[in-house]
């Protein structure tokens, strides 16, 4: 209901932070006189609201048309120049406007600004056709904190990862999906909980003195509500539909932009980020280098850095860096993605339930990449790099072998097919040239995430030590029930195990397959090709551990391992349980120390979570070093120093090999394009082909991997040189 309040006659007295009237005067008689004439009204009618700068030439009156002033107004400089945005062309000024309560910067444009109430604008600043732009004394911009004197309901969370908001988590200004992962998924612990709270309100005072902020050089125009926001430097939005209750973070390096048609409600916009065309957020937080798009709707979501959606919906997710998802045709709801990830068009996360209630969840670690038309049974769970054929998945998965393709069975009552390592068999390209792929597109100025890009890394190579594990194990039952003479007479299951890994070792050319009971409800899983996927998982593990090694030995300008290097990795801390946790790789150890130091107050708010992850990452290296080791001493079952020189010889040769392998099978994924006869039909001659793909002999990728193949073969060859002798 409209309420009706009757205007005091009495002049209403304003009370001002002195630091705001610093430089500034009252308006003399004849700039009244002035205003007056060019049809401008002060709500004061002695116009004692009204403060301008001091100085000569600072302040033209003429430069004010037709606006009313009522509550207090400071102006800034004033004076006949013109502010030009791309092809607007303005005159610095107030025009046809209604100003109440605010401080406007120097050199700004207030243009048919229906009505501006508590907000302070900076320099420079255009403000052109905004039907409605205000601020309330309690907004939070977005951020999940209490005002003096509100209840707890008023607060806002964002459900993410499960629609029934069991891991509902606070926004707040910097937050990154390490934040929202840790307070999300770690919810046995009351008292932490609480903690997480607590960090988010530090720094609030609660008291009810907000005021909209527009920070300089910003631009905003043709858009009709925007209440209760903070702008940041140089941010450009046009045509947007309504901003509400939000912080737009930006820069003169990193420019965020909010196009037509846009409705953003409750949540945070990060640096460099964009949504265009009818887009609408709604309780989010979109990372830095973001682009929604194309009236994508994100509600209830955290969107990692450097993420792309358009035409899709996204409802309660927890999304970690390098998300694509384009397809008008495509939902993700109720999930944890952990990034690197890809939904194809027609794939509808989160329709299938399996229970009345919708609580269920997917949780995919990074590299998810489902196909055309994909549907999946909550809950279900996917290890990392895992592409998923197109087909409607009717019960549960949980698929912990890496790099693996999953293909539905004919029929709803067949088990699926896994084939283990498949992108090292059949995509080496594809899953190769990822790390400088996401490199390229990491446009951010401001990095508060670290993100792993590299698909070898802890917490791959952590999922391939426990996919080689279940390949044995179940090796032993298929060994068993097939009655292999190799089992005959063994019950300890230390020989099971051995025997099952040496068969697999001394018959690589054996053809079987293995059932995976756990890896769908039901009718579980057929494991394809597991001798040839063991052998795979084996070499990349060694090509990983070597490589790290070798790069080791090349920042410390050392010929290679010597007993004295090994002594002083030995001395490194080893980790071997690793978290992707908002894209960056860190021991579950550190995790849990993180979480003893915000309980006991050692760490008081989000700087300093921040401030720890930097530490992690600082130490990254030498932890994977460590790792790397560890890695290479667990494959053989012993310590280094005790390996032979023939052990030694197998390592060179098989990651020499494997070096060659991941750059040949990487040269002849991309020359399929050049010589399958279905992919080049469609050229008529070979230099259309060339012009509309590149020669092959140009790619830069390929040229800079054989340089990088040929350095890295000659460094393993002395990398164990001094521990051969």
């Amino acid at each position: 209901m409209v309420k009706v309040e009757i205007n005091s006659s009495e002049k209403s007295l304003i009370s001002l932070p002195q630091e705001l009237l610093t430089g500034k005067r009252h308006l003399t008689t004849h700039e009244i006189y002035i205003l007056e004439k060019n049809q401008n009204v002060a709500e004061d009618g002695t116009w004692d609201n009204v403060y301008v700068t001091e100085g000569e030439n600072c302040f033209d009156p003429e430069l004010i048309h037709f606006s009313y002033f009522s509550g207090y107004v400071i102006l800034g400089r004033i004076m006949n120049a013109r502010l030009t945005y791309n092809d607007l062309h303005l005159t610095c000024g107030v025009y046809r406007s209604r100003v109440k309560d605010c401080v406007i910067g120097d050199d700004c444009v207030v243009c048919n600004v229906a009505y501006l109430e508590n907000y302070r604008i900076g320099n420079r600043v255009i403000l052109f056709n905004v039907q409605e732009m205000c601020c309330t004394n309690h907004s939070k911009f977005g951020n999940g904190v209490l005002k003096n004197g509100e209840p707890e309901e008023n607060r806002i969370w964002i459900g993410v990862a499960n629609e029934n908001d069991g891991r509902r988590v606070l926004p707040f200004e910097g937050m990154i999906p390490a934040d929202a992962y840790i307070w999300s998924h770690y919810r046995d612990d009351p008292r932490l909980l609480e903690r997480f709270v607590e960090l988010t309100e530090y720094g609030n005072t609660g008291e009810l003195n907000t005021h909209g902020f527009v920070d300089d050089d910003a631009v905003i125009k043709n858009s009709n509500i925007i209440k209760d926001a903070k702008i940041g430097k140089s941010a450009y939005i046009k045509g947007a539909f309504k901003l509400k209750n939000i912080t737009i973070l930006s820069s003169e390096q990193e420019v965020s932009q909010i196009g037509e048609g846009v409705e953003m409600v409750n949540g945070i916009l990060g640096f460099g980020s964009r949504v265009f065309y009818q887009a609408i957020a709604v309780r989010f937080v979109i990372g830095n280098n973001c682009q929604v798009k194309y009236g994508a709707r994100l509600l209830n979501s955290v969107l990692g850095d450097n993420s792309t959606v358009s035409c899709c919906e996204i409802l309660n997710n927890l999304i970690f860096p390098f998300h694509e998802q384009h397809h008008n045709s495509s939902f993700l709801i109720a999930t944890t993605i952990m990034g690197q990830s890809n939904i194809a068009s027609g794939s509808t996360i989160g329709s299938n339930h399996n229970s009345r209630s919708p609580d269920g969840e997917i949780f995919a670690k990074r590299g998810f990449w489902p196909g055309l038309c994909s549907d999946f049974k909550h809950n279900s769970r996917f290890a990392s790099f895992d592409l998923i054929s197109k087909g409607s998945y009717q019960y549960e998965l949980d698929i912990p072998y890496p790099f693996a393709l999953v293909s539905p069975g004919q029929r709803d009552n067949e088990a699926i097919t896994i084939i283990p390592a498949w992108w090292f068999m059949y995509d080496m390209f594809a899953i190769s040239r990822n790390r400088n792929k996401f490199l390229k597109r990491d446009k951010r100025k401001t990095k508060v995430q670290h993100i792993e890009t590299d698909p070898l890394a802890p917490d791959t190579m952590q999922e391939i030590l426990a996919a080689l594990e279940r390949i044995i194990g179940l090796t032993a039952e298929y060994l068993q029930d097939a009655g292999n003479p190799v089992m005959n007479g063994l019950t300890a299951p230390e020989e099971i195990y051995q025997t099952a890994k040496d068969f697999l070792h001394q018959n690589p050319d054996s053809v079987f397959a293995l059932v995976d009971n756990q890896c769908q409800k039901r009718y579980g899983a057929i494991i394809s090709k597991p001798v040839k996927a063991y052998k795979m998982y084996r070499k990349i593990v060694k090509y990983y551990a070597t490589k790290t090694l070798v790069d080791y030995c090349v920042a410390e300008n050392v010929e290679g391992i010597s007993y004295q290097v090994l002594e002083k990795i030995r001395q490194m801390p080893l980790y071997t349980e690793w978290e992707n946790a908002g894209g960056q790789i860190i021991p579950s150890d550190k995790i849990q120390e993180l979480f003893i130091k915000i309980k006991d107050g050692s760490i008081q708010n989000w700087n300093q979570v921040h401030d720890f992850y930097n530490e992690c990452q600082a130490n990254y290296g030498q932890w994977k070093l460590r790792h790397s080791l560890y890695l290479i001493e667990q494959l053989y079952s012993r310590p280094i120093e005790q390996f032979s020189i023939d052990l030694y010889k197998n390592i060179i040769d098989d990651v020499t090999v494997c070096a060659y392998e991941i750059y040949n099978a990487s040269l002849q994924s991309r020359e399929k394009d050049y010589t399958d006869y279905y992919r080049n039909m469609v050229y008529r001659s070979q230099k259309e082909l060339d012009a509309v793909i590149g020669p092959l002999t140009e790619n830069a990728f390929l040229i800079q991997q054989r340089k990088e193949t040929s350095e890295f073969v000659d460094q393993i060859k002395r990398l164990f040189s001094q521990l051969e002798k």
